[in-house]
């Protein structure tokens, strides 16, 4: 069933009212959180899972909508029956020129019948199609002095949204959405629709979201964008061609992961962190770290179907099997990747094992991080096998901690004053206790005295902050260690910052370290796959947690 969009009232101060428009008080938004997103000068447009149709369910054809109907052909079959995706068609320059936009199609809402989703849900779902959202300009709890108080630059953007952060009926439209417009919208003396089409411009990050959504990849402005260079073209366009029906971040992902295919894992992470966001960073490094370990070399001969079936299992804690076996054999087609690629096909859904385990965050974490490796084994098939495996953990009733991953001069110290943390175990203040932070000397003692204060500390179901560098599996090793002797849940806070951005935080430190430490850190820098424990945080520059792995498809 076709659904014509509702009209959006204007708020109460809008300039841009008009005698024909819909004012609302707003009065159900009191006390509820709500976003406030850039409003877009295009055409609405609404896509469903068989066609598509602008503001009247009888528009017809104008060549402004060649450019999302095609769109439409590559994303339509994955929106649910009875599911639609409205937004705007930017394509064509109504009142407002645009030159830096993300896509010619940004998705405002999304539709289960008449249930308008959530905001988180709506972003989630249009990013997984590839489709981008309009800017955020706030969110929070509902102000209309702030509101009030919001400028804009009237001469490059119309006005603003707010709607409820939450789900909300059609029914409810009315009192859940509202607009402010800008005065004298239209500027224009002919309808936009009856003049030449001028398209609206594009912005460097529309080469991403194009890959997402599907099309194929302009492998120069990725590369630009990126600095990951054009070397490896054929291998990306190829990766791309594998990936077939993929869309989201899983077919971005595997599109750049072939092409920085030989770049050093760590560093790579941290120079893209800083480019394209710390969570599609970490997900490229991690497909191409793990990129090698699918080729069958001689001494993997003797391996049995069942360790490769649980190997590739703990794999894909970390990456999407399906992307890493397209980009293993866009890359290197003549290695032997086949016997992996048919045992992943045949890996039965990790997904209902996970989501039938309850309790908060720490809680499935923990126990999904226990019941992960028995479902690699085989010792576990079902949700409620993972339930009773599991069971002891229920109640939350065990220690924490948490342990920094980084070179010095990431952040660790400062984020670890932000975990709400009973106790911030920190190498370098026991350093300073023994005379002098820069004393290197005696490292391994310190690092002893460290484990001994966790072990006690962690035997009183604590939770602690194990501030140190960590910065490969065997430093971290002898902390897992004994928090798996005091049964703890163990998070790492991965910490992606580039070599230049260390520099420069380094030379401004009070405490510097020697350039030529910070060179050794990052050389042995070798950040944990997300498998490798039960939770893994990867944390931003800004010191907030970026992205989360720990679910069973944190990698899409």
């Amino acid at each position: 069933m076709r659904v014509s969009y509702p009209r959006t009232p204007h708020l109460p101060w809008s300039p841009g009212f008009t005698a024909d428009d819909l004012r609302t008080g707003v009065v159900a938004l009191g006390g509820r959180e709500v976003v406030v997103t850039e409003k877009l000068d295009g055409e609405n447009t609404t896509l469903y899972r068989d066609g598509l149709h602008a503001r009247s369910l009888d528009s017809g054809h104008h060549p402004s909508r060649a450019r999302v109907k095609a769109l439409h052909g590559r994303v339509g079959r994955l929106i649910p029956e009875g599911w639609r995706v409205c937004g705007e068609n930017m394509y064509a320059r109504h009142s407002l020129a645009y030159d830096d936009l993300d896509g010619h199609f940004y998705a405002f809402s999304v539709w289960d019948g008449d249930t308008c989703l959530g905001w988180d849900a709506t972003a989630g779902f249009a990013r997984g199609l590839g489709l981008p959202v309009p800017r955020v300009l706030y969110r929070g709890p509902y102000d209309e002095r702030f509101l009030r108080r919001l400028r804009l630059d009237t001469e490059r953007v119309e006005g603003y949204v707010v709607r409820d952060a939450a789900a909300f009926t059609l029914g409810e439209f009315g009192e859940r959405m509202a607009k402010w417009v800008r005065a004298r919208h239209v500027r224009t003396d002919t309808h936009w629709m009856h003049a030449t089409v001028v398209p609206n411009g594009l912005g460097p990050a529309a080469a991403l979201w194009e890959v997402r959504s599907g099309g194929k990849p302009d492998v120069a402005a990725l590369a630009a964008l990126t600095g990951l260079g054009v070397e490896h073209a054929d291998a990306a366009v190829e990766a791309a061609a594998r990936l077939g029906d993929r869309t989201g971040d899983a077919r971005l992902s595997g599109v750049l992961a072939a092409l920085a295919h030989d770049r050093p894992r760590a560093r790579l992470a941290a120079e893209l962190a800083s480019r394209v966001g710390v969570g599609l960073a970490r997900r490229v490094a991690d497909l191409v770290g793990l990129r090698p370990r699918l080729s069958d070399p001689p001494d993997h001969v003797a391996l049995s179907d069942e360790r490769r079936r649980a190997g590739l299992l703990r794999m894909s804690a970390s990456a999407d099997l399906g992307v890493l076996h397209a980009v293993a054999m866009a890359v290197a087609p003549g290695e032997e990747v086949e016997w992996s690629a048919v045992h992943a096909a045949e890996l039965p859904l990790a997904r209902p094992v996970h989501d039938g385990l309850t309790g908060d965050a720490d809680v499935v974490a923990r126990r999904w991080g226990e019941a992960r490796d028995a479902f690699a084994d085989g010792r576990i098939r079902t949700a409620e096998e993972a339930g009773a495996l599991t069971w002891r953990w229920r109640d939350g009733g065990f220690p924490r901690v948490v342990i920094t991953v980084g070179p010095s001069g990431s952040g660790k110290s400062r984020f670890a004053e932000t975990v709400a943390a009973d106790e911030v175990l920190s190498l370098d203040a026991l350093r300073v206790a023994r005379g002098s932070r820069a004393d290197q000397r005696d490292n391994a003692a310190v690092h002893r005295e460290g484990l001994a204060r966790l072990g006690a500390a962690l035997s009183g179901k604590r939770t602690v902050v194990w501030d140190a560098t960590a910065l490969n599996a065997h430093q971290r090793a002898s902390v897992h260690a004994v928090a798996a002797r005091r049964d703890a849940l163990v998070t790492h806070a991965v910490f992606l910052v580039d070599a230049g951005e260390l520099a420069r935080r380094n030379d401004a430190r009070e405490n510097r370290v020697p350039p030529g430490v910070l060179d050794a850190q990052l050389a042995r820098f070798s950040p944990p796959y997300p498998g490798e424990t039960h939770r893994t945080w990867y944390v931003a520059p800004d010191g907030s947690i970026a992205d989360t792995a720990g679910a069973p498809d944190a990698h899409q």
